[in-house]
């Protein structure tokens, strides 16, 4: 059995820098995440004035419930989707005239409904270009609160900004949300949120948010899940075992649940409160799943899922066709590419069971699609990634973590 150590999770050490910025305090958070996402995060606040020290292994971040400490500031947020989407929510807590803009992935990307929402609460804001995009510049003057109703069809991260905006405005947000998918990522918030003193109420779909303030903490932060999706994947794929420590049925992460899939696909799943282990048998079953929660981890189960000895079915992603690329459409044009016949629809992919042949994986600047067909090559000799760098996203190390994965369980 090989023991595997999956890097931080992207979506904590996100949430932790945005709370360790708004708590009055120094927070250290531990084991954080080191990677594009996340340096880039982690520089945006750098430039909206926070004090932000970064040694191997342990960040520290002097934070402020009163908004950034500067009054200007220009930001760039890479690819980075929480980066995007929670530094301007947090500029609006202070005062000030702060610009973002992203690369231009991240540009097709949508803000419009945290943007039209900052509106609602009476923030000023323009979109230099197109409407619901970066560029953006938020004039700040802080953000009184009050009642807000939110579509957070296309990505929690919405809800999930404005939630840890609440303490920092002067009266509270109550928050109603007409529609909401990857729930899971939510609750991560929540928790987080609570461990920083705030405890939000939740009635039906209305969640209110009391005035703060937050309060620094030591936060150690998680492996990532959706990340842990690669190797688990690989055991269930190769036959091999694999366990990874500090993932387990006590995580905040809902992609923890991607190993409940492969055993329903036919692996032996052994969860703890603090590991996962998954051991292949030698078989794949097909099946139909729904995986509006766990969308992250459709990749990965599309790369698998030719080696199943019937067809897989995934339901209900339409939000991975606005994600880093449009998912379902990239690992349909792959799955062909190797040979494998599959369909798709608006929010659903369905995938035959074939013999993958030798290809070129088309990434499309994707981390989870350059990760997710390294695995099918475990299986397929021959097949290459036309960007391999691109998992620097979330996990710089990914490619050597495989090889050595690889060479343990004797593949060659």
């Amino acid at each position: 059995m090989s023991i595997f150590q999956v890097p931080g999770s992207k979506s904590i050490t996100a949430r932790a820098l945005f709370l360790a910025a708004a708590a009055r305090g120094t927070t250290t958070l531990r084991r954080p995440l080191h990677s594009d996402d996340t340096e880039g995060f982690a520089e945006g606040l750098i430039a909206l004035g926070y004090r932000v020290e970064r040694e191997p292994g342990v960040w520290t971040v002097e934070g402020r419930p009163e908004g950034p400490p500067a009054d200007a500031a220009e930001v760039f947020c890479r690819d980075g989707a929480t980066t995007s989407r929670f530094l301007p929510v947090l500029a609006a807590a202070g005062t000030g005239v702060f610009h973002f803009d992203a690369s231009a992935q991240m540009r097709r990307r949508p803000l419009g409904p945290i943007t039209r929402a900052l509106r609602e609460l009476g923030v000023d804001l323009t979109h230099e270009e197109e409407e619901g995009h970066h560029p953006l510049t938020v004039r700040a003057n802080g953000v009184k609160g009050g009642s807000v109703t939110l579509d957070a069809g296309l990505s929690s991260q919405f809800l999930t900004a404005l939630l840890l905006l609440g303490p920092l405005t002067a009266e509270g947000l109550e928050i109603t949300v007409t529609d909401l998918v990857s729930a899971p990522y939510v609750e991560i918030t929540l928790a987080m949120m609570r461990r920083f003193g705030v405890e939000v109420r939740r009635a039906g779909d209305t969640f209110v948010v009391p005035p703060g303030p937050y309060t620094a903490t030591d936060h150690l932060i998680e492996p990532d899940a959706s990340t842990a999706s690669y190797p688990l994947a690989a055991a269930a794929l190769t036959g091999s075992s694999v366990t990874i420590p500090g993932l387990g049925s006590g995580s905040l992460q809902g992609d923890v649940r991607f190993a409940e899939v492969l055993g329903r696909m036919g692996a032996d799943v052994d969860m703890s409160a603090d590991t996962v282990t998954v051991t292949g048998t030698g078989r794949l079953r097909g099946l139909t799943t729904n995986m509006r929660d766990i969308s992250d981890t459709v990749p990965t189960l599309a790369a698998i899922a030719p080696f199943a000895d019937g067809p897989v079915r995934i339901e209900d992603v339409y939000n991975t066709r606005i994600k880093e690329c449009d998912r379902l459409d990239a690992c349909a044009e792959n799955l062909r590419r190797l040979g494998v016949p599959v369909t798709t629809g608006r929010d659903w992919i369905e995938i035959h069971p074939a013999r993958p042949r030798a290809a070129e994986i088309a990434c499309h600047g994707d981390h989870r699609i350059a990760m997710s067909f390294s695995i099918t090559g475990l299986r397929t000799p021959g097949i290459t990634l036309d960007e391999p760098g691109c998992v620097k996203k979330t996990f710089p190390g990914f490619h050597e973590a495989l090889a050595g994965l690889r060479a343990e369980w004797g593949l060659g």
